[in-house]
């Protein structure tokens, strides 16, 4: 008898593709077993005839591989991985931090893909003890990526394109492009109909502030600012899709003129719109604008003072920021909850980040955390326990990126109680008014998944209900007559049905309340001067103009018409996920 080659026992490891079909019947049932396992431990799932080695180091706190999808010996994988049908991971790749993966999608060996950074704003901080952040990565469908590929964080791959072996890709990557080098550039394209120079590609600077430290071969001083998005693609989508690109043209062209309308040069402040006080919520929207459409910091100030400003806007007590003019700081009430949000995602967008924790979250026990939660007006107000919520988490999320964790029991108790608490039948918290149906049961969770499983990419509780309840509610026409629409109440169906997209649960429905409501608010736009927060009854301002523009892209992508846009929030509106509970 011949003696049993050594170097075939990994060889279905290393070479998976082949898994389903060689494999005897026992390492079959061996892998059912292991992905069994893996799903009932963890934020797992799988297709069928999916593939994970058990030589891979799978340490992701959410994977989804879709239909014949697989992970080869000695690949990397951590943090959040969502993969379509047929994507491969092959031996040695590292996929690292915040990736979504389209159909077809093929990784070669030695290959990193890495959707994380470090920070190094501090020089008397040792860089690895600095908070570490993430835009996330996104790959199209039907997408080669060569071996030895670098691609770095907050890149974008469009649909149909090929990486070439040894480049290192630190800006998008258009839709049927063929890019190589260091860095990478196109080479030539795939799909000649989808052809532009690179010179018609935006690729607008980084927004300015404290230097961004690199990891991992992004060239250090890198002033490159790379758009999530990615830059506008063709797509299939008719007169809607052209309206997309023509609002993003006419938005960008005006951008500089609406944030210049706000300015007041006496105080040197914003006001949302002119006429009235200046606020810190409006200082942080024209951050956000200007992020969005210029990709920079506003040219109002030097990206420097806005930094130093907002950062010296905190209190020391408390870690929260009081109204200009104002002292009073309060955690679950008032402009001073809110302003944990818009000021943390401020300086987040320009390089830096709150000088000291929120405290005054870091002073609570387990015990007040939950008898907080209970006393929320649930019933009829949930829109305000929702905001309470959203606060708590997002002060969470700056503390644990500063590596100042609460008491322990704090953030268990926070989610636990959520979980506990959602209705079954709807998914959501509370109960809505007599008189505005499910309007603030819908409202409020929006901020409260937004604060919590949106920021953290955690599951939901009962997400097709979420579904169920939300196309209920927006055929409510008090509220979504296209002369009834305000910011808070579109958002709030928005971005809950793009949270829970993934479920497929209604996608014709939902695609087509998207394009509805997505038309309405393209309608909104006045020349000059943005959005109001009701279109189609308040002056323009700064708030109106950075919820709906957050407000548009989350419904293109969920209409399957983002391509269209040159844009993709990451501060408050971020659609990834921000931040690890585990972090």
């Amino acid at each position: 008898m011949a003696a049993e080659d050594p170097f075939q026992q990994h060889t279905l490891d290393y070479s998976p593709w082949h898994f389903w079909r060689d494999a005897d019947e026992a390492a079959r049932a061996g892998q059912r077993v292991l992905q069994r396992d893996l799903a009932a431990l963890r934020d797992f799932r799988f297709g069928e005839d999916c593939f994970v080695s058990r030589l891979a180091s799978v340490q992701n706190t959410r994977l989804v591989l879709g239909d014949r999808s697989y992970i080869a010996a000695g690949a990397y994988t951590s943090g959040t991985l969502e993969a379509g049908r047929d994507c491969t991971i092959n031996a040695y790749a590292v996929v690292r931090g915040e990736i979504r993966l389209g159909d077809g999608v093929r990784i070669g060996a030695h290959t990193s893909i890495l959707a994380f950074n470090h920070t190094f704003a501090d020089p008397d901080v040792e860089v690895f003890r600095q908070p570490t952040f993430s835009h996330g990565i996104t790959v199209g469908d039907d997408v080669w990526i060569g071996s030895h590929v670098v691609i770095l964080d907050g890149v974008t791959v469009g649909d149909r394109a090929v990486v070439a072996a040894g480049a290192v890709v630190t800006k998008d990557v258009p839709a049927g492009a063929v890019v190589g080098g260091n860095p990478a550039r196109v080479l030539k394209w795939r799909v000649p109909q989808q052809t532009r120079t690179e010179s018609e590609v935006p690729q607008p600077d980084r927004i300015g502030g404290p230097p961004l430290a690199p990891i991992d071969g992004r060239p250090a001083g890198d002033s490159r600012r790379t758009h999530a998005a990615g830059p506008r693609q063709t797509r299939s989508g008719g007169d809607l899709a052209d309206s997309l690109t023509a609002f993003e043209d006419r938005a960008r062209e005006q951008a500089a003129a609406i944030l210049d309308r706000s300015w007041n040069t006496a105080q040197r402040l914003f006001s949302d719109r002119p006429g009235v006080p200046a606020t810190v919520r409006a200082q942080c929207d024209a951050v956000e604008i200007a992020d969005l459409l210029l990709g920079r910091a506003p040219d109002q100030l030097p990206a420097e003072e806005q930094v130093r400003r907002l950062r010296g806007w905190q209190d020391g007590k408390t870690g929260l920021v009081p109204e200009l003019g104002t002292s009073g700081t309060d955690l679950f009430e008032g402009a001073s909850a809110y302003h944990v949000l818009c000021v943390g995602y401020a300086l987040d967008l320009l390089g830096s980040e709150f000088p000291a924790p929120v405290t005054a979250l870091n002073d609570l026990t387990p015990q007040e955390i939950v008898a907080r939660l209970r006393a929320l007006p649930w019933d009829g107000r949930a829109w305000h326990g929702g905001a309470t919520v959203d606060t708590l988490g997002t002060a969470l999320h700056w503390n644990l990126r500063k590596g100042a964790a609460p008491r322990d029991g704090v953030t268990e108790a926070l989610f636990g109680w959520l979980h506990l608490h959602a209705d079954p039948r709807t998914g959501m918290w509370g109960a809505g008014a007599r008189n505005t149906g499910l309007l603030e049961v819908v409202n409020g969770f929006y901020r409260a998944s937004r604060g919590t499983f949106a920021q953290f990419g955690t599951p939901l509780p009962a997400p097709e209900r979420v579904v169920d309840t939300v196309l209920e509610h927006v055929r409510d026409a008090r509220f979504f007559a296209p002369e009834r629409q305000n910011a808070c109440n579109v958002l709030d169906v928005a971005h809950p049905l793009w949270l829970t997209r993934h479920t497929g649960h209604r996608a014709a429905e939902v695609s087509e309340v998207a394009g509805r409501l997505l038309r309405d608010a393209l309608r909104g736009w006045t020349d000059g001067a943005g959005f109001g927060f009701r279109p189609y009854a308040d002056t323009p301002g700064l708030q109106g103009t950075e919820m709906w523009l957050a407000i548009v892209w989350l419904l293109a992508d969920l209409a399957g018409l983002a391509p269209a846009l040159g844009y993709r929030p990451r501060g408050i509106h971020r659609p990834e996920p921000a931040g690890r509970l585990d972090a």
